[in-house]
C-alpha cells in the first residue's frame, strides 16, 4: 500500500535529485527498505510523506557522492530502445520538431538543476514540482523557513538565467 501510494512520488523526486532513471528507481527501492527497517525510528511529528522523502533525499545525495556526480545521460542516449523520456511524458503524438525542442528544453532544465545546490535543487523541486508548502519542506530539510525562502529563490534565479542562456543559444542557431 505504501510503495503504491508513494512510490511515483519518491520516483519522480528521486529523478529530479540525481537526473537518472536507473539512480532515482535505486533510491525508491532502497527509500521502501530503509524505511521498513527504520520505521520504529518514525515519531510521527512530521508527515509520513516528509520522513520518507528525507530517507529518499538522503540516500540521493549519498548515491550522487559515491558516483561523484557522473553527467547524466542526454535524452536521446536511451538504451534497448526506450522511448526518449521527452516523447514519455508529451500527450499526443508531436512532431518531430517539437520533440526535439522539449528534449532541449529538458535537458537544459536538467543541467540548471544539477547547477543548484543540494540544498537549493531539493527545494526547488520540493516547492516547484512537488508543489509541497514552505513548511513541509522545512521539515524535509530540517532547516528554517527563511532558509528555504532564500534557497528556493536562488534556485528560481540560477535556472531562469540558465534558460535565458539557453534561449539566446537556440535564437542564435536559428
Amino acid at each position: 500500500m505504501l510503495v503504491d501510494r508513494y512510490g511515483r512520488y519518491l520516483f519522480r523526486v528521486a529523478f529530479r535529485m540525481t537526473g537518472n532513471e536507473q539512480d532515482a528507481e535505486d533510491v525508491v527501492q532502497e527509500s521502501f527498505l530503509r524505511a521498513f527497517r527504520n520505521l520504529g525510528s518514525y515519531d510521527g511529528r512530521a508527515a509520513f510523506s516528509s520522513w520518507l522523502f528525507r530517507i529518499a533525499h538522503n540516500y540521493s545525495l549519498d548515491l550522487l557522492r559515491v558516483r561523484k556526480a557522473r553527467p547524466a545521460a542526454s535524452l536521446s542516449d536511451q538504451e534497448d530502445g526506450a522511448r526518449p523520456l521527452a516523447e514519455a511524458v508529451a500527450d499526443g503524438r508531436p512532431n518531430p520538431e517539437r520533440l526535439a525542442s522539449s528534449g532541449q528544453l529538458q535537458l537544459r532544465l536538467r543541467e540548471a538543476l544539477a547547477g543548484l545546490t543540494e540544498q537549493e535543487r531539493t527545494a526547488f523541486t520540493l516547492r516547484h514540482y512537488e508543489e509541497l508548502p514552505i513548511a513541509e519542506i522545512c521539515q524535509v530539510l530540517e532547516t528554517s523557513e527563511n532558509a528555504v525562502k532564500h534557497a528556493i529563490f536562488r534556485a528560481v534565479r540560477k535556472v531562469r538565467k540558465a534558460m535565458a542562456e539557453a534561449e539566446g543559444e537556440w535564437a542564435w542557431k536559428a
